[in-house]
C-alpha cells in the first residue's frame, strides 16, 4: 500500500487540534500519540481524531494500543520496539491494516520485517522530547550505515526517519535512502504551518 511519506506524530498538549492543524496543511499520515494517557482517554480523543482523519482522507495511525485501533477502526497501529511485536498486532488487526514498528538498528528492522512490517520508523535521528527513555542517537553517518545494511539485504519496506529532526537536516536523510520523514515539533511549532508543509513536500520532490 502507498503511504504519504511525510508522517505526522501529535505531541501530548491537544493532540485533537494538531490532528485538524495537519490535516488542513495537507499531512495524510498521522500518528496519535499519548503515551501517559489512560485508555479510556486515549479512546476518546482517538474517535475525534478518526473523524477529522476521515474528512480529510487522511490515515489515522494508533501508537501502540492495538485494541483501541481496533475499537475506533483506525487505519492502523504503531509499536515500539518493548511493545508488541508487529506480527502479534498484524495478527490481531487484521490483514488491511497498516502495521508499523519503530526500530534502532539494522536487527530492529530485520525482525519488523519477518513480522510483516509495512513501515518501520528509523531512529532517533538526534534528541527528542518526545520519548523518555531514548535509544541511541544514529545521526546522519548512523542513517547512511544503516539504510546501506538494508538495501544490501534487499530489504524494501518504507523507512520513516524519525526524532529530532529539523528542516536543514531533512534533504541529507532523504539523501540516505530513507522513504520518508516522521515529525512532530517541527510542525506544532511552525508559525506558517502550510508553508512548512510546502518546504517538507520541495524536498522530496527533490530526491525523487
Amino acid at each position: 500500500m502507498a503511504l504519504s511519506r511525510l508522517y505526522f506524530i501529535t505531541g501530548d498538549e491537544d493532540p485533537v487540534r494538531q490532528i485538524g492543524e495537519a490535516c488542513a496543511v495537507g499531512i495524510r499520515l498521522i500518528q496519535l500519540r499519548m503515551k501517559a494517557a489512560p485508555d479510556g482517554e486515549f479512546e476518546a480523543v482517538a474517535r475525534e481524531a478518526i473523524k477529522i482523519c476521515r474528512q480529510w482522507g487522511s490515515k489515522l495511525i494508533i501508537n501502540d494500543r492495538v485494541a483501541v485501533a481496533a475499537s475506533v477502526d483506525a487505519d492502523g497501529v504503531h509499536v515500539g520496539r518493548e511493545d508488541l511485536p508487529v506480527r502479534e498486532a498484524k495478527r490481531l488487526l487484521g490483514k488491511d491494516k497498516i502495521v508499523g514498528g519503530t526500530a534502532n538498528t539494522i536487527e530492529d528492522i530485520r525482525e519488523h520485517c519477518e513480522g510483516g512490517a509495512d513501515y518501520i520508523g528509523l531512529g532517533p535521528y538526534g534528541y527528542t522530547t518526545t520519548k523518555k527513555k531514548l535509544s541511541p542517537i544514529l545521526g546522519l553517518e548512523g542513517y547512511r550505515q544503516t539504510m546501506a545494511a538494508a538495501r544490501k539485504e534487499g530489504i524494501s519496506v518504507p523507512l520513516f526517519a524519525i526524532g529530532g529532526i529539523g528542516m536543514a537536516d531533512v534533504g541529507p536523510l532523504l539523501r540516505s535512502g530513507v522513504y520518508g520523514i516522521a515529525f512532530s515539533g517541527v510542525l506544532v511549532r511552525a508559525a506558517d504551518k502550510a508553508s512548512l508543509v510546502r518546504r517538507l513536500e520541495s524536498e522530496i520532490q527533490k530526491i525523487n
